[in-house]
């Protein structure tokens, strides 16, 4: 346990999110092993952040900012920093993301360049002002690159989410808000809920007058619904949300792949589905809960290409439990001669909620993890697939990232929209957060749909009416 003492407890959080890039332990307030300390004190020209650890000082300045948020944005960036400096000094580490915790980097490159920055200038910044290392600041210009050569939305466009909370079986180091299918009791009572959430969601995009650009059907895993269930639900979703550049739907774990709910995908002309490995060793398969082989995700994905889909993603996580190099290098080599379109690179993030921290697993080598995340860039690369999107969380092994590689022209809209936050996000269905953007104010406000299964059957029209509000505000006749 690390003590984090601060004067300024509205950057507590911020500061522990730098120490846990040092130490993978519990941080907080209570008395513990060690003691970080922060000290928040004005100045004559500003204010002063001091920290300390262990004997050892580290002191950063902020300015005085025009307003009230700035001002606050530049004291937590002087904090960060220097607490940051001051761990890397005392422990002689160097994270790969340097001070960065948040989720999305790519946002500090759009910022430079904003405020007149060459990219050249932008990889610079962000090297020097938040020791990020030239890997990952080349890693964000690739990205946004291939971000700004696909279109910005309309301002009219949104974004639609569809939450299917089901899974065969739950995975060891899953934390979402999905259920094992069992005897599928409540997938019925569930799609009956979506459906009154999908309509009255539709009557108030038609009233706003609003178009859809991307659609994602998500989970869980959606094709842990019958063939049946599936077509109802689809054909709904593109008789209620028509003209879409897009649809997605996760198809995800093999053991619930099928010719008929393929086919049902490719008579609703989806364009997009994900098949997911993980990985293609079949005793980590077997280790993280998942109940397929390596032999169903080949047989699943030849199904997929023999039915004509021509847009296949496929998920593999580096540093799942107990695997080498050699694993993951034999992971890459199975998935590149499969050819998919997109292959997104996870790294292992062992959250509270999911088996693997309630077991006590924690990552031992985050230099395995870096490793297994540079390889695979590289790999992609020279297979030519570009990275197009990338997000960061927190327990991630290595303080590292996931990323989105795509062939040209075959990045997914909506994973974009959804992380660069440039769209607003209507989403349906049990733990799903609708995000509504507010350009001129340049806010976004948040409506989350409850997460467990049974009070979202029962409150269904209470979730769009928190979406109506939410889109509405004080609109008169909404």
């Amino acid at each position: 346990m690390i003590e984090l003492r601060t004067n300024a407890p509205e950057y507590f959080a911020d500061l522990a999110d730098v120490v846990r890039v040092f130490f993978d332990e519990p941080v907080g307030p209570e008395a513990g092993d060690r003691l970080v300390s922060h000290a928040h004190e004005r100045c004559a020209d500003g204010w002063t952040e001091t920290c300390g650890f262990q004997g050892m000082e580290e002191r950063v300045s902020a300015p005085f900012a025009p307003g009230p948020l700035e001002q606050k944005r530049l004291i937590k960036r002087a904090a960060k920093t220097c607490l940051y400096a001051l761990l890397k000094r005392a422990t002689g580490k160097r994270p790969p993301w340097g001070s960065l915790t948040g989720i999305r980097p790519t946002r500090l490159f759009y910022e430079a360049l904003e405020g007149g920055k060459t990219e050249d200038e932008a990889e610079g910044w962000l090297t020097d002002a938040f020791d990020v290392t030239l890997g990952k600041a080349s890693l964000l210009r690739e990205i946004v690159s291939v971000q700004r050569s696909l279109g910005a939305p309309g301002a009219d466009e949104y974004d639609l989410y569809v939450s299917i909370p089901f899974c065969p079986t739950r995975c060891e180091y899953c934390a979402f808000p999905a259920e094992a299918l069992g005897r599928g009791n409540l997938v019925e009572p569930y799609l009956n809920a979506l459906m009154r959430e999908i309509d009255l969601a539709a009557l108030m995009m038609a009233r706003k007058g609003l178009r859809l650009r991307a659609g994602y059907v998500g989970g869980g895993t959606p094709t842990a619904l019958s063939a049946m269930q599936l077509d109802r639900l689809l054909t709904t979703l593109r008789w209620k949300f028509p003209g879409a550049l897009e649809w997605t739907v996760e198809a995800g774990r093999p053991d619930t792949i099928t010719r008929e709910k393929l086919s049902v995908l490719r008579n609703l002309e989806i364009d997009r589905i994900c098949v997911n490995p993980q990985t293609f060793q079949d005793k980590t398969l077997k280790r993280i809960g998942r109940a397929h082989t390596t032999a169903d995700v080949l047989s699943a994905f030849e199904l997929a290409r023999s039915l004509d889909f021509h847009n296949i993603n496929m998920d593999l996580i580096a540093a799942l439990p107990g695997e080498t190099r050699e694993d993951f290098e034999g992971t890459l080599d199975t998935a590149l001669s499969l050819a998919p379109e997109g292959v997104t690179v996870h790294t292992l993030a062992v959250k509270r909620a999911s088996r693997l921290h309630e077991a006590g697993f924690s990552q031992e080598e985050p230099s395995l993890a870096e490793w297994m995340v540079d390889e695979a860039r590289a790999r992609l690369a020279e297979a030519g697939y570009q990275p197009y999107y990338l997000y960061r969380q927190k327990h991630m092994a290595g303080n590292l990232e996931n990323v989105g590689y795509a062939k040209p022209r075959q990045a997914c809209l909506y994973n974009v929209d959804n992380m660069e936050e440039t769209v607003s996000v209507l989403a349906l269905g049990a733990g799903a957060i609708t995000k509504w953007l507010y350009p001129r104010e340049k806010r976004i406000e948040r409506a989350p749909n409850v997460r467990n299964i049974d009070l979202y059957i029962a409150q269904a029209e209470e979730m769009a009416e928190r979406k109506r509000k939410l889109i509405f505000g004080k609109e008169q006749n909404a």
